[in-house]
């Protein structure tokens, strides 16, 4: 089946605003939510956490769990959903489920395996693009063509399987593990690669597939309703989701919370499985009431203008391929045991102040580039695997 050529880029004055801040705005979460798995050297709590943290890693733990944890990928994977719609919209004049934009899907899904294989092989093998790109290869169809209640069906059948399988995650892990990613721990950089590839089949992929087909299924849905492309039209929807979601986001959680930053012992079997279920559910709602947050952050941009800060977060969600890519060259520098080791026995808040300083400097990076109207080298790699070289007219 033929794809529509490349129409190149699409300018940035044209792109919606919301989806692109909230993008930005989300590796500040997915930087937090992945640093500390790269630390090594200390026991394990629930979602590995160090276990009986105490002090400082003690609130960060219980901040993180409540905020970060389990929250920034359902809304990573809303917002691939939504650009799903968006990129079907934009490059064949409407998501009506064309041959040619399923194909258009497949493809990029296809590549983005490809990529996120690389990445997760490479560098991190908690890697989430090969599972979206996955998540597109399987599901473009239903995405682009499915009815609106097949979607909402899809949806509710990824969250509770969500609650499910991470009723398990609260549970101590068998035996007395010393890194949650075991390459961590690796001084041979060859060994690590080995263990890695392991790794990054089963957390990479075989975990993150099912979990994040419901979020991608909510973002299609959203954006056949434009509801970050026109916030304005849908604030009120928007203020629901977002109260709701971030509520049931700190309220589900706080039960595994508390169990991670040591302030409620020795719980019961019942009681952990309970609050696995509760924290799981409750980031699916979280992640969409983020993306809410974000939907009504542009409504207030667009009426006072964009600052400084929101330019360099709309510069960043542009560009978050590159910039989540970048992450995790950052943390790899750095952390395992196969570069400079600074991952042993780490601090939690030490770590978590490295994230967020990486977040920040890419920000700034991201940011200067769009001044300099330089496109991200990933966004530009995917494009070009997608669609070929892009053939130009020659004028006559």
């Amino acid at each position: 089946m033929t794809l529509p050529p490349d129409p190149g880029a699409t300018p940035t004055g044209a792109r919606a605003l919301a989806p692109d801040l909230a993008r930005g705005g989300m590796l500040l979460l997915i930087a937090l939510a992945n640093v500390h798995a790269y630390t090594y050297g200390h026991s394990l709590g629930p979602r590995g956490y160090p276990a009986d943290p105490g002090g400082i890693d003690a609130i960060v733990a219980l901040l993180q769990m409540l905020l970060v944890d389990g929250r920034a990928y359902p809304m990573f994977g809303l917002l691939f959903g939504y650009g799903i719609v968006q990129l079907a919209r934009r490059r064949t004049n409407g998501p009506d489920g064309t041959g040619a934009a399923v194909g258009l899907v497949r493809r990029r899904g296809t590549w983005m395996v490809a990529i996120g294989a690389a990445h997760g092989l490479l560098l991190w093998s908690g890697d989430i693009v090969a599972a979206y790109g996955l998540v597109a290869l399987l599901t473009a169809g239903l995405l682009l063509r499915g009815s609106d209640r097949a979607l909402v069906r899809v949806v509710v059948a990824g969250t509770a399987f969500v609650g499910l399988f991470y009723a398990f995650s609260g549970l101590p892990l068998p035996g007395d593990p010393q890194a949650f990613l075991p390459s961590m721990a690796i001084v041979d950089p060859a060994a690590a690669a080995a263990v890695r590839g392991v790794e990054w089949l089963g957390v990479g992929v075989v975990l993150q597939v099912p979990g994040t087909v419901g979020a991608v299924a909510a973002g299609a849905w959203a954006a056949r309703r434009r509801l970050l492309d026109e916030p304005g039209r849908h604030r009120a929807l928007l203020v629901r989701v977002a109260v709701v979601g971030m509520a049931a986001a700190v309220l589900g959680g706080l039960p595994l919370a508390l169990v991670a930053a040591g302030y409620w012992t020795s719980p019961p079997l019942a009681g952990l499985l309970a609050a696995g279920a509760l924290h799981a559910v409750g980031g699916y709602a979280g992640g969409f009431g983020y993306a809410a947050v974000f939907g009504l952050l542009a409504v207030r941009i667009a009426r006072r203008g964009a600052g400084p800060v929101a330019g360099a977060l709309r510069a960043c969600g542009q560009r978050s391929l590159s910039c989540y890519l970048a992450q995790s060259v950052a943390f790899v520098a750095l952390l395992p045991a196969w570069t400079l080791g600074l991952g042993a026995r780490a601090h939690l808040w030490q770590v978590a102040l490295l994230g967020a300083g990486a977040w920040l400097v890419i920000l700034v990076v991201a940011a200067v580039s769009a001044r300099a109207g330089v496109r991200g080298p990933a966004e530009v790699l995917l494009r070009r695997l997608t669609y070929g070289p892009r053939r130009v007219p020659v004028a006559h």
